[in-house]
């Protein structure tokens, strides 16, 4: 046995009272990958106990062939029922190796930052923005599936927005009928993109929803004849996407980002919090910005929008979204690092460990910068720049002894060793620019 169950109501008791035939036990593994085994209802009762068995090798998560099988325990309250097939239940797992807790599968590694938390005497609360883009594949490749959507700054466009209002309120409904909160969503800043907002909640679940969001907007776009891509920058000219998280930690009701806020947003803790992320914000990027097309949109020059709106420094100011961290309102910060590649668990596990430890340094963020860094930044000498690429990145995680111990010693050692190969593999490629730009020399 490796799960004690402590819900009120076993998986069995929900299939028989929602008509759940067959459940998807679900894991994701380093690399942001989902990985599920669809068992029977019949069966699922074997699987509370002693969890759904994986062959460990078949997923990037850092074992080899000669390792025994991994097992995925389903936690219960992340139980979401299809709403296009509601005779399956997907559920997020947690990973036990040998019996015990698989230190390395990353909503393992989210668990151990939130137990320190609670040591503190907090909740950790979060909500994610999701951009995605809404493609069709042709001979050429990749192109933007709404040939109508041409415009220059489509940001907020209505027409845009709505010839695919099929796929958006399908989506909204999807999202009430499980008591998500959906309370906005529209077309983004680039031709083709879209974002989904939907209520914060404890960081855990944010984090299993965002998993379960993406495999159901992929699987709903797909479904229309559309490719659904959260990648980062998808086309050099227009704006990437981003998965901008808001932050805040509590106290039983209470906000204690928000209880004895300043007039600039937050409280002493909050500050604090905010400070920590800052002075991690070089081997953070890594988490937030994992791939090397994250840092087409980090680096990009002007957009046809006008704006890349991705951060460049390590700032933050008030409801100014120039800045790394942005404090929009009483009581929250923003963090504008983090992109659609990421893999949500790990980069909330990110921030809440580079949080934890500003208030336990009492790390102060310096004087917040009301100014437009797209346009000034360089008018500041002192502010340090991010990563440009994601070998700097890496190299940053690698000297940051928080952020290497929050991620554990075959945490760190698997995630470096893909990301390693994915750098070496980019770097070997010869592209079109390439040829283009020496081919004459």
């Amino acid at each position: 046995m490796v799960g004690t169950l402590t819900q009120t109501q076993t998986l069995v008791e929900k299939a028989k009272e929602l008509g759940i035939k067959f459940f998807l036990v679900s894991y994701t593994d380093l690399l942001g990958g989902t990985r599920a085994k669809l068992v029977p209802a019949t069966q699922i009762a074997s699987v509370e106990q002693d969890g759904a068995f994986f062959c460990s090798f078949a997923s990037n998560l850092g074992l080899g062939p000669d390792a025994p099988e991994i097992a995925a325990v389903p936690d219960p309250e992340s139980l979401i029922q299809l709403p296009w097939e509601p005779t399956v239940g997907w559920v997020a797992s947690d990973v036990y190796f040998e019996g015990k807790p698989f230190a390395a599968a990353p909503r393992m590694i989210l668990n151990r930052v939130l137990a320190q938390c609670a040591e503190l005497g907090y909740t950790y609360k979060a909500g994610v923005e999701a951009e995605f883009f809404l493609l069709k594949k042709t001979e050429a490749g990749y192109a933007i599936a709404d040939e109508l959507d041409t415009a220059e700054r489509p940001c907020y466009d209505q027409i845009n927005l709505m010839r695919q209002f099929d796929l958006i309120s399908t989506l909204v409904d999807y999202m009430e009928q499980l008591g998500w909160g959906p309370y906005q969503c529209d077309h983004e800043d680039a031709n083709g993109q879209f974002e989904l907002n939907w209520t914060y909640s404890d960081a855990r679940t944010t984090g299993d929803r965002h998993v379960f969001f993406k495999y159901m907007v992929k699987t709903l776009a797909e479904q229309r004849g559309y490719t659904a891509t959260f990648m980062p920058k998808p086309f050099s000219h227009i704006t990437g996407s981003g998965g901008h998280v808001h932050n805040s930690l509590w106290q039983g009701d209470v906000n204690s980002f928000e209880a004895g806020a300043d007039e600039g947003g937050l409280s002493p803790v909050g500050y604090n919090f905010l400070g920590g992320v800052l002075n991690h914000a070089k081997g953070l990027t890594a988490l937030f910005a994992p791939t090397v097309n994250s840092y087409r949109r980090l680096g990009a020059s002007i957009t046809a929008s006008g704006s890349t709106w991705s951060p460049r420094y390590i700032s933050y100011g008030g409801n100014n979204r120039s800045h790394m961290l942005r404090i929009p309102e009483a009581g929250r910060f923003e963090c504008r690092l983090i992109d659609g590649s990421a893999n949500l668990y790990l980069a909330l596990a990110g921030l809440l460990a580079a949080g934890i430890d500003g208030i336990k340094k009492q790390t102060s963020p310096g004087k917040r910068i009301d100014e437009n860094l797209f346009a000034r930044g360089s008018e500041f000498p002192d502010l340090e720049t991010l990563p440009t690429n994601l070998y700097e990145a890496l190299a940053a995680l690698k000297q940051n002894g928080l952020l290497m111990e929050t991620l554990g010693e075959l945490g760190s050692k698997t995630f470096f060793e893909f990301k390693q190969k994915e750098w070496s593999a980019f770097c070997s490629q010869v592209t079109d620019w390439e040829i283009a730009q020496y081919i004459n020399i």
